[in-house]
C-alpha cells in the first residue's frame, strides 16, 4: 500500500472534500446520491461526531433516533479497519430494494501496482493474473473511458463482532463484492470496491457500481484530461 499522499487526489462526487490532496494525478468519479460520504479521515472528534449524526440523518430519514445512534457508532467502529486499508473514501447506501431493506458500501484506496514494462496495459495483464490465480473472483480485463481496468466480481465472508449482535456472539455472513482496479501512469492503482452483505440489493447496487467506475475521470495536475488507454508510460 502507498504511503505516499502527494500520488493524486480523489474526488468522490458531491461537495466532499478530496481524500488526497495532490499535484500529479486526479481521480475524480460521481457516486449516486443515496450514497452518503463516511468521515473516515475527520480527525476532530467533536466534528466526527458531527457529521456521523449527519450521516445518520441522512441514511435513516425515517428512523427513530436509538437506531441513527446504532448505525453511527456502527460506522464509526468501522474507521481502525477503515484507515488500516488505506482507505482514501469511503461512501455508504441504506435503501429499500422490493420492499426489503438493503445497504452497500463503496471504498477506494490506492496501492502500489506491480513493477512491471509497458506501462499501463501491461499493468492491466498482470493484475488481472494474479487476481485468477489468488481471488477466487471472476476476473475480467475491460476499457473504462479513463482508461483499461480490471474487475472482479465475487463473494468472502464477513464478521459482525458480538459487541454489534443482540445474542453477543460473532456472526459471519456472505458478502458479494466488486472490485475494480485503474492504474494510473505514475505507479499507483486506484481500488474502488462496492459490497453489500444484503443480496437482495444485488442487482441495484452493481447496476449503480458499474455507473460510477464508467464515471471515474483523470486528469493532470493542470487540469487537463489524462486517458491511460493504448499508452506505454
Amino acid at each position: 500500500m502507498t504511503t505516499d499522499l502527494e500520488l493524486s487526489a480523489f474526488t468522490p462526487t458531491h461537495s466532499a472534500p478530496p481524500a488526497l490532496r495532490a499535484d500529479d494525478i486526479h481521480v475524480r468519479w460521481v457516486m449516486p446520491e443515496i450514497f452518503h460520504d463516511i468521515p473516515v479521515h475527520e480527525t476532530d472528534d467533536d466534528e466526527a461526531v458531527r457529521l456521523l449524526e449527519e450521516l445518520a440523518e441522512k441514511a435513516l430519514p425515517e428512523a427513530a433516533d436509538d437506531d441513527r445512534t446504532r448505525f453511527a457508532v456502527i460506522c464509526a467502529l468501522g474507521f481502525d479497519d477503515l484507515l488500516a486499508a488505506g482507505v482514501e473514501y469511503a461512501g455508504i447506501c441504506v435503501t429499500a430494494v422490493d420492499e426489503t431493506p438493503c445497504t452497500a458500501t463503496v471504498f477506494a484506496s490506492l496501492m502500489d501496482s506491480p513493477e512491471v514494462d509497458g506501462g499501463v496495459p501491461a499493468v492491466v495483464k498482470v493484475l488481472a493474473s494474479t487476481f485468477r490465480r489468488l481471488d477466487g473472483a471472476d476476473v475480467s480485463e475491460v476499457e473504462l473511458p479513463c482508461g483499461p481496468a480490471v474487475v472482479c466480481i465475487g463473494t468472502r465472508e464477513s464478521k459482525l463482532t458480538g459487541e454489534l449482535t443482540e445474542s453477543g456472539q460473532s456472526l459471519a455472513f456472505p458478502t458479494g463484492y466488486i472490485r475494480v482496479y485503474v492504474p494510473l501512469p505514475n505507479g499507483t492503482t486506484v481500488a474502488m470496491e462496492m459490497s453489500t452483505p444484503t443480496m437482495e440489493g444485488w442487482d441495484v447496487f452493481s447496476t449503480m457500481f458499474g455507473n460510477t467506475a464508467s464515471s471515474i475521470r483523470l486528469f493532470t495536475a493542470d487540469g487537463s484530461p489524462l486517458i491511460t488507454a493504448g499508452t506505454g508510460r
